[in-house]
């Protein structure tokens, strides 16, 4: 029998040309990706907050009243790892049933499981190339090969892009950071030329003037949709996210899922949840207000000299044709009025400026007038 020191003797590896080989670092097995970057998360006094597309009114007024009444006696416990009463509550609202629904904390959540669950076939899979910066990191970090497809001069998806092999596909509608919608005709050409792999639609801002692909549920079971209550709903605090999809969809994201962390959605998460569903007059009051209030900044901006694409979102993708993006971002920022810039390839002079309220907007309108009388 060996002795422990004998078990644990070190003995040097030999390349093949004798040479003793060191032992390899930790660091060497690390998996290393470059992270998503999120809006900057500014905390001043009296800022104007317009870089991360929250919502700017308070949630539903029965989230406030049942989460003042909160029984915290109930957090000792584990939450329902099923999220069944936000499930039931989703699939009423919708009119499906609840084993076609998914729950996850935000829908970055229930995209990133969706990716782990659905992108494996080593193929690549196909996205836009100015979308939602999210989608090459969960590449990246899941090891899956993925090809992007440019949009068009007019910040449109071109449906034949998607007419090729794949292992998936996935593209938000309405965009971002473009704001731009595709109609479901669109929508539904590309579902229907892949047919053979999953085909994700993140509607993160559909609620807001763009079109939801959830009827073309009843036809294609490759087709799964994500949605979230971090914009319209006003609850990106609380991390609520879902997918509608075919039973069998959501019975895969579902063993992932459990095979993850069973207890993902917190308890609070979920009654709160629910009760922002009940709610539907305020949900839709909110969205039409915010819809409204975009429009009118749209036509001042372009008075101001602006231009964009028709967003259907929260938010506008504008640009100057004399004074570059940056100049006017660091400006703002300077004025404690945050809007998102990106330095990339062709979007570089671009900002990203969420709706705020009435009185927010007219506070940056007022800035950019005197802005662009001294530049």
């Amino acid at each position: 029998m060996l002795s422990g020191k004998a078990l644990f003797k070190f003995v040097p590896k030999k390349l093949k040309n004798g040479v003793e080989c060191k032992a390899m670092k930790w660091e060497d097995n690390v998996r290393k990706v470059v992270p998503y970057a999120a809006g900057e998360q500014p905390n001043k006094p009296n800022m104007i907050k317009l870089n991360t597309n929250e919502c700017p009114y308070p949630p539903a007024p029965g989230v406030e009243k049942l989460a003042a009444q909160m029984d915290c006696e109930a957090l000792r416990l584990y939450p329902d790892p099923d999220t069944t009463l936000l499930v039931n509550a989703l699939a009423g609202y919708y009119k499906v049933k609840p084993e076609q629904v998914f729950v996850g904390v935000g829908s970055d959540d229930v995209l990133a499981m969706a990716f782990l669950t659905f992108f494996n076939s080593g193929q690549p899979i196909l996205f836009p190339n100015v979308t939602y910066s999210f989608y090459d990191v969960w590449a990246e970090l899941y090891r899956i090969p993925y090809q992007t497809c440019p949009l068009d001069e007019e910040w449109h998806i071109r449906p034949e892009d998607y007419r090729q092999p794949n292992g998936g596909v996935i593209f938000p509608n309405p965009n971002a950071p473009t704001g731009v919608s595709e109609s479901l005709e669109t929508v539904e050409e590309i579902v229907r030329a892949n047919q053979d792999v999953v085909v994700i639609v993140d509607e993160a801002y559909v609620d807001f003037g763009g079109v939801s692909a959830l009827p073309l549920l009843e036809k294609y079971e490759n087709l799964l949709v994500v949605q979230t209550f971090s914009k319209s709903r006003a609850m990106a605090g609380m991390r609520i996210g879902f997918c509608i999809g075919s039973e069998k969809l959501i019975r895969y994201l579902n063993d992932v899922k459990f095979s993850f962390n069973s207890y993902t959605m917190n308890y609070p998460a979920q009654l709160l949840g629910v009760e922002a569903i009940r709610d539907d007059v305020y949900f839709k009051s909110v969205t039409a207000k915010i819809a409204e209030t975009r429009e009118r900044v749209k036509e001042e901006l372009r008075q101001l000299g602006f231009r964009f694409p028709d967003s259907k979102a929260n938010f506008i993708f504008a640009s100057h044709d004399k004074v570059p993006a940056e100049k006017i971002f660091k400006a703002l920022r300077e004025a404690d009025i945050y809007v998102r810039y990106w330095n990339k390839p062709r979007i570089s002079n671009f900002l990203r400026i969420t709706i705020g309220t009435e009185e927010q907007m007219d506070c940056l309108i007022a800035f950019l007038k005197r802005f662009m009388a001294n530049s």
